[in-house]
């Protein structure tokens, strides 16, 4: 019997081992990446407090086109780091959620560097 690896159980254990090293503080707050086969979520976290300052993704209701693809994606960098600047945050740690850093992950980052965020 052949067996498929479960990729989701590796990613989660990448994440865990990415968030022992890494952590969010007031002064440069995580930018964490959730992506699914249909949209992408972002998240700027302080872990101190343990509180969201800012979200997007490409599940609003402002999204009018298919969230699943580099377009949407680089979008939602855009749109979180113009959310981040009306808080006045400027420097980020990006958590890439235990995803490659290609594709979606990578234009998101690259969105939010073309929105100003610095990481």
């Amino acid at each position: 019997m052949v067996t498929k690896p479960d990729s989701n159980k590796a990613r989660l254990k990448r994440h865990k081992r990415v968030r022992g090293k890494i952590s969010g503080t007031a002064e440069r707050p995580r930018l964490a990446v959730y992506r699914s086969l249909n949209n992408i979520y972002a998240q700027i976290i302080d872990d101190v407090e343990g509180k969201t300052l800012v979200s997007a993704s490409s599940n609003e209701k402002s999204f009018t086109e298919y969230g699943g693809n580099k377009d949407a994606a680089r979008e939602v960098g855009k749109l979180i780091a113009e959310r981040a600047a009306k808080k006045n945050i400027k420097t980020v740690v990006f958590d890439r959620g235990g995803y490659v850093y290609q594709g979606r992950v990578a234009e998101l980052a690259e969105g939010a560097r073309e929105g100003g965020l610095e990481f």
